[in-house]
Protein backbone atom coordinates (compact mmCIF):
# COMPACT_ATOMS: atom_id res chain seq x y z
CA UNK A 1 0.00 0.00 0.00
CA UNK A 2 1.11 3.53 -0.76
CA UNK A 3 0.31 6.34 1.68
CA UNK A 4 0.34 10.04 0.91
CA UNK A 5 0.11 12.62 3.68
CA UNK A 6 -0.74 16.26 3.23
CA UNK A 7 0.97 19.04 5.14
CA UNK A 8 -1.57 19.05 7.99
CA UNK A 9 -0.60 15.47 8.79
CA UNK A 10 3.17 15.84 8.32
CA UNK A 11 3.36 19.10 10.27
CA UNK A 12 1.60 17.49 13.22
CA UNK A 13 4.45 14.96 13.41
CA UNK A 14 7.02 17.73 13.94
CA UNK A 15 5.21 20.57 15.70
CA UNK A 16 2.89 19.96 18.64
CA UNK A 17 -0.73 20.40 17.59
CA UNK A 18 -4.10 19.02 18.63
CA UNK A 19 -3.71 16.32 15.95
CA UNK A 20 -0.13 15.32 16.86
CA UNK A 21 -1.07 12.40 19.10
CA UNK A 22 -3.38 10.97 16.44
CA UNK A 23 -0.74 11.30 13.70
CA UNK A 24 2.08 9.69 15.68
CA UNK A 25 -0.24 6.97 16.95
CA UNK A 26 -1.40 6.18 13.42
CA UNK A 27 2.17 5.82 12.14
CA UNK A 28 3.26 3.81 15.17
CA UNK A 29 0.31 1.44 14.81
CA UNK A 30 0.56 0.98 11.04
CA UNK A 31 4.37 1.02 10.76
CA UNK A 32 4.32 2.64 7.32
CA UNK A 33 6.52 4.98 5.35
CA UNK A 34 4.90 7.96 3.70
CA UNK A 35 5.56 9.15 0.17
CA UNK A 36 7.22 12.55 0.16
CA UNK A 37 7.22 14.84 -2.87
CA UNK A 38 8.61 18.21 -3.83
CA UNK A 39 5.14 19.60 -3.08
CA UNK A 40 5.30 18.18 0.45
CA UNK A 41 8.76 19.69 0.93
CA UNK A 42 7.72 23.14 -0.28
CA UNK A 43 4.48 23.37 1.67
CA UNK A 44 5.95 21.83 4.85
CA UNK A 45 8.89 24.22 4.91
CA UNK A 46 6.56 27.17 4.32
CA UNK A 47 4.16 25.94 7.05
CA UNK A 48 7.03 25.75 9.55
CA UNK A 49 8.03 29.32 8.71
CA UNK A 50 4.40 30.37 9.03
CA UNK A 51 4.42 28.90 12.55
CA UNK A 52 7.27 31.32 13.36
CA UNK A 53 5.26 34.23 11.95
CA UNK A 54 2.29 33.18 14.10
CA UNK A 55 4.62 32.94 17.11
CA UNK A 56 3.78 29.26 17.64
CA UNK A 57 7.49 28.40 17.56
CA UNK A 58 10.76 30.33 17.53
CA UNK A 59 13.11 30.70 14.59
CA UNK A 60 15.56 28.41 16.36
CA UNK A 61 12.85 25.77 16.80
CA UNK A 62 11.94 26.11 13.12
CA UNK A 63 15.56 25.47 12.13
CA UNK A 64 15.59 22.36 14.31
CA UNK A 65 12.33 21.10 12.76
CA UNK A 66 13.62 21.67 9.22
CA UNK A 67 16.89 19.90 10.05
CA UNK A 68 14.99 16.98 11.58
CA UNK A 69 12.89 16.64 8.43
CA UNK A 70 16.05 16.54 6.29
CA UNK A 71 17.50 13.87 8.56
CA UNK A 72 14.29 11.84 8.31
CA UNK A 73 14.43 12.12 4.52
CA UNK A 74 18.04 10.91 4.50
CA UNK A 75 17.29 7.95 6.78
CA UNK A 76 14.22 6.75 4.89
CA UNK A 77 11.46 7.76 7.29
CA UNK A 78 9.78 9.10 4.15
CA UNK A 79 9.96 7.61 0.67
CA UNK A 80 10.94 10.11 -1.98
CA UNK A 81 8.45 10.17 -4.86
CA UNK A 82 8.74 11.92 -8.21
CA UNK A 83 5.45 13.46 -9.25
CA UNK A 84 4.28 13.07 -12.86
CA UNK A 85 3.38 16.77 -12.93
CA UNK A 86 1.50 16.84 -16.24
CA UNK A 87 -0.81 14.11 -15.01
CA UNK A 88 -1.15 15.75 -11.58
CA UNK A 89 -2.14 19.10 -13.10
CA UNK A 90 -4.64 17.42 -15.43
CA UNK A 91 -6.24 15.62 -12.49
CA UNK A 92 -6.15 18.85 -10.51
CA UNK A 93 -8.08 20.70 -13.21
CA UNK A 94 -10.66 17.90 -13.41
CA UNK A 95 -11.15 17.95 -9.64
CA UNK A 96 -11.42 21.73 -9.62
CA UNK A 97 -14.01 21.76 -12.41
CA UNK A 98 -16.11 19.12 -10.63
CA UNK A 99 -15.85 20.24 -7.01
CA UNK A 100 -14.56 23.75 -6.30
CA UNK A 101 -17.82 25.60 -6.85
CA UNK A 102 -19.78 23.25 -4.61
CA UNK A 103 -17.13 22.54 -1.96
CA UNK A 104 -15.00 25.68 -1.79
CA UNK A 105 -11.76 23.70 -2.07
CA UNK A 106 -8.48 25.63 -2.23
CA UNK A 107 -5.98 25.13 -5.05
CA UNK A 108 -3.25 23.64 -2.85
CA UNK A 109 -5.71 21.13 -1.38
CA UNK A 110 -6.77 20.10 -4.88
CA UNK A 111 -3.14 19.77 -5.90
CA UNK A 112 -2.33 17.46 -2.97
CA UNK A 113 -5.23 15.17 -3.87
CA UNK A 114 -4.24 15.25 -7.55
CA UNK A 115 -0.62 14.41 -6.69
CA UNK A 116 -1.81 11.48 -4.58
CA UNK A 117 -3.98 10.25 -7.46
CA UNK A 118 -1.12 10.67 -9.96
CA UNK A 119 1.10 8.55 -7.70
CA UNK A 120 -1.63 5.88 -7.47
CA UNK A 121 -1.76 5.89 -3.67
CA UNK A 122 -4.30 3.84 -1.82
CA UNK A 123 -4.60 5.96 1.33
CA UNK A 124 -4.55 9.71 1.90
CA UNK A 125 -3.72 11.11 5.32
CA UNK A 126 -5.06 14.52 6.32
CA UNK A 127 -6.65 16.48 9.13
CA UNK A 128 -8.11 19.07 6.75
CA UNK A 129 -11.90 18.61 6.51
CA UNK A 130 -12.40 20.00 2.99
CA UNK A 131 -9.39 18.13 1.67
CA UNK A 132 -10.73 14.94 3.26
CA UNK A 133 -14.07 15.39 1.51
CA UNK A 134 -12.36 16.07 -1.82
CA UNK A 135 -10.04 13.06 -1.49
CA UNK A 136 -13.03 10.84 -0.77
CA UNK A 137 -14.87 12.19 -3.83
CA UNK A 138 -11.70 11.46 -5.83
CA UNK A 139 -11.88 7.82 -4.74
CA UNK A 140 -9.15 7.79 -2.11
CA UNK A 141 -9.45 6.11 1.27
CA UNK A 142 -8.86 8.88 3.82
CA UNK A 143 -7.35 8.43 7.25
CA UNK A 144 -6.84 8.79 10.16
Amino acid sequence: MKYYADTSFILSLYIQQDSSKTATGFLRHHKISLLFTSLNRHEFRNAVRLCVFRKQITGKEASSVLNLLEEDLRTGVFLSANVPWSLAFNISEELSAKHTESMGVRGMDILHVAVAKSLDVSEFLTFDIRQKALAEKAGLKVRP
